[in-house]
């Protein structure tokens, strides 16, 4: 179609303006027209370069909507700089270096734009621009759908991006548009980015899906806000957040994602309200790194597609659930790491095939007034430092209903325990805990069960109707009081009342049931003495033992020489060579450097060198308060509980972050060194973390770095190493691997991506658990399941990669 004429209807007052012309190019048209003025174009095709620089309505002809077509062969071809209106235009462009329509100034209204393009976006607008974009549609698959770049905002109404070649709509560099009820699809990066300080993004009804990459993605420090949005069918994430980024979902959809529905680290906030997230491949919510937070209130997560916990919280995050429901999961909470903190209020987690809550790894979880249904576990502890609170909860319909394991010390308060098919509450291998007016009723096995001399603490308890006994405790049990059982496996019966006692009683053994009074507690002995030292040689074979780590023992046996020769030195009146022993541990997560500064502190006491040779770990938030003063008395708090031990500071690059600014972690640091001046000989500090991170950390701290004598790195493990834990955890738990399985875990383990999430020796653990729960899930099914069937791992019990 060829370039057609335009009108142009001059609105002025005179009457030498109220007057209609005609002009034979668009440019020619805009140079005659002002502020006003009605520009009518007729059908064709315009091979011009349009900048509308005052308040004119330009406009194709009536009923022909598309029939104007804007096509330069290159440059931009319309730029809007003045609040213009511009309506029933097609626009294309062939430049690949610029948008195809750029939105410079003014507050202009668009609607009904049609934008065919190859160009690097298809609207871009800039600026001081604040345009209103109605009905437009744009068709970019060489570019960005919409840009909004270096404040400008605008309001985008039912505008659909129906292909991009790289992100659906774009924010940065302080843009904040408004999306009402939009349609993004057919992108090849996010649906929609918002990226940069001072940038933001409101949405509103908008739809999201489609995506060759990440739904929506927020990033260094931006935010966003979106209200009953849908975002599905994307290849990557559903949502993520990273560096800062602030966002809120209210009333949001987000479904039908193959990896992590919602994915935050690195400090991001999540608000989500009243939002549903279903049918995800990884995890439902992914929160990572020391200030992440989400805080989900009235929410739902269901139906997950693969094999990983609903909601995942490490590295230091936190998350709030209130008033939410989790269902239909392999797992519902898993909270790993220490400084993680997960706290759920007035929440259902049920149908969860595997463990509803599980906290590890020195992490905090804290439920209140929730109820667990239809669950292989209901809650479960797993080891040293990990702990928190269960209040007033329910737990119904389970194999078990809390487990305690390894040295974890919960608090258990006011929960009750129904119909489970095995123990109520099992506590063994140094599990410890308290729990305080806890019941259990219809167990089909005990109701507590406590072995291997856990010191747990019973206070008003009670048992009803459990088939194997109300209580049973291993000889050294538990301590316990007032607790009381109706001593019928086979029915109800009422049970006695409780006689006066001492306040705190020891549990004798029984035969599998506890009466209605404990036994009494002898009289107090002494303290016993703290256990002795292990020789070195003993614990440097446990050391020998560790999978890999082959430069690390060689680096901490070669400490260890250096050490025992200069003791005997000073024995034979010779001068000894001064040995700083503080350390810098760096790699991983899941290497194995908590586990050798354990064996170092020993080594180090069995050799004299420290009284005790004990291990206190912590990370920032145990040694930084939230006011002048408080960090120092952390501090020194932390350092005095490793008076004669070892102190193993985690993350201890997170005490100097890049950008500190009035961060209080600089007073830690400055304390710490003092201390470890002023007393030299009675701590052995530790530093861990990232390689990098330790570095930069060491670097801009030089009064740290100069009194730790050496830095030891912890590589990763290679795949021959996981499959030797694999095979230390199966040997432990009384498992083996049958035929195949061995060369199907080197094979899992060579294909499974080794980023930042990858946890190591954790990760190989964590596969170990998750064969044995596919296995039972297998075996279960078998009438009479031989002994063989009972042990062995066979490769069909590997989680799927994904």
């Amino acid at each position: 179609m060829a370039q057609g004429t335009v009108q142009v209807t001059h609105t002025g007052t005179s009457r030498w303006r109220r007057r209609t012309g005609e002009y034979a190019s668009l440019a020619a048209a805009l140079e005659a027209a002002g502020d006003g003025d009605i520009l009518t174009v007729a059908a064709g095709t315009y091979r011009e370069n349009l900048v509308v620089q005052r308040a004119v309505t330009l406009r194709g002809p009536d009923g022909s909507a598309g029939s104007v077509r804007i096509a330069p062969s290159d440059g931009v071809p319309l730029t809007v700089r003045a609040s213009a209106i511009v309506q029933d235009v097609h626009v294309e462009g062939q430049d690949s270096s610029a948008p195809a329509l750029l939105v410079e100034d003014g507050a202009p209204e668009l609607t009904d734009i049609r934008v065919v393009t190859r160009s690097a976006a298809g609207i871009e607008v800039r600026g001081g621009a604040r345009p209103t974009v109605r009905r437009c549609t744009v068709d970019n698959p060489g570019g960005i759908g919409i840009a909004v770049l270096d404040g400008g905002g605008g309001v985008f109404e039912e505008c659909e991006i129906v292909a991009a070649g790289q992100s659906g709509v774009a924010v940065r560099g302080g843009g904040h548009p408004r999306l009402e009820r939009c349609r993004v699809h057919h992108a090849s990066g996010a649906g929609l980015s918002v990226t940069g300080e001072h940038t933001g993004l409101e949405a509103i009804g908008c739809e999201v899906y489609e995506i060759k990459g990440t739904g929506v993605q927020v990033t260094g420090r931006a935010s966003a806000h979106l209200t009953d949005c849908d975002v599905h069918r994307t290849t990557s994430d559903g949502v993520t957040l990273d560096t800062d980024a602030v966002l809120t979902l209210a009333d949001c959809r987000i479904h039908d994602i193959p990896e992590n529905a919602i994915d935050l680290r690195s400090r991001s906030v999540l608000t989500l309200t009243r939002s549903t997230v279903c049918r995800f491949g990884r995890n439902g919510l992914s929160v990572w790194d020391p200030g992440t937070r989400v805080d989900a209130n009235q929410c739902e997560i269901h139906d997950s597609t693969g094999d990983y916990p609903a909601v995942w919280v490490s590295d230091g995050a936190t998350a709030v659930l209130e008033s939410c429901r989790v269902r239909d999961v392999p797992d519902a909470l898993f909270v790993l790491d220490r400084g993680s903190r997960a706290d759920v209020v007035d929440s259902d987690l049920s149908q969860v095939r595997n463990t509803a809550v599980s906290v590890s790894d020195g992490a905090t979880a804290q439920l209140d007034d929730c109820r667990i249904r239809e669950a292989a576990t209901g809650a479960w502890f797993r080891d040293h430092g990990s702990g928190g609170t269960l209040a007033n909860c329910t737990i119904d319909a389970v194999q078990t209903g809390v487990i305690v394991t390894k040295g974890a010390d919960p608090t258990i308060e006011r929960c009750t325990v129904t119909s489970p098919a095995e123990a109520g509450f099992y506590v063994s291998a140094g599990g410890r805990g308290g729990f305080h007016g806890c019941r259990v009723s219809g167990s089909g096995g005990y109701g507590f069960h406590v072995i291997d001399g856990c010191r747990t603490t019973l206070k008003k308890c009670r048992t009803e109707r459990c088939a194997r006994g109300g209580f049973e405790f291993s000889e050294e049990g538990p301590l316990v009081e007032d607790c009381v059982s109706d001593e019928s496996g086979g029915g109800p019966r009422t049970p006695a009342a409780p006689q006066e006692v001492p306040a705190v009683q020891t549990a004798a053994q029984t035969a599998g049931l506890l009466g209605s009074v404990p036994a009494q507690q002898p009289p107090p002995a002494a303290a016993p003495e703290p256990p002795a030292a292990r020789p070195a040689k003993e614990v440097l074979g446990e050391l020998d033992a560790l999978v890999g780590l082959d430069s690390v023992k060689r680096e901490v046996r070669a400490l260890t020489d250096m050490i025992e020769v200069g003791r005997r030195r000073q024995l034979a009146g010779l001068k000894a060579a001064s040995v700083r022993r503080h350390l810098v541990f760096t790699g991983s997560p899941g290497t194995g450097k908590t586990t050798v500064a354990r064996l170092y502190g020993e080594i180090l006491a069995s050799l004299g060198v420290l009284e005790s040779g004990h291990l206190v770990e912590v990370s920032r938030v145990d040694l930084v308060g939230e006011h002048i003063g408080s960090t120092a008395i952390r501090t020194q708090e932390a350092f005095d509980r490793a008076r004669g031990g070892v102190l193993f500071i985690d993350e201890a690059y997170a005490l100097s972050p890049e950008d500190s600014g009035r961060d209080f972690g600089r007073e830690a640091i400055d304390t710490l060194v003092k201390l470890m001046e002023d007393h030299r000989e009675a701590v052995v500090v530790i530093v861990a973390g990232y390689t990098a991170e330790m570095r930069r950390f060491l670097s801009v701290n030089p009064g740290v770095a100069s009194r730790f004598s050496r830095t030891i790195t912890f590589s990763d493990y290679v795949p021959e190493e996981l499959l030797r834990i694999v095979e230390q955890q199966a040997e432990e738990h009384e498992y083996r691997l049958g035929a195949g399985a061995g060369e199907a875990l080197l094979k899992y383990f060579t294909a499974l991506p080794k980023g930042p999430a990858f946890g190591n020796g954790r990760t190989a653990r964590q596969t170990f658990e998750a064969m044995v729960e596919r296995h039972a899930g297998r075996v279960a099914q078998l009438p009479e399941p031989s002994t063989d069937d009972l042990t062995l791992l066979y490769p069909e019990d590997l989680p799927e990669l994904v």
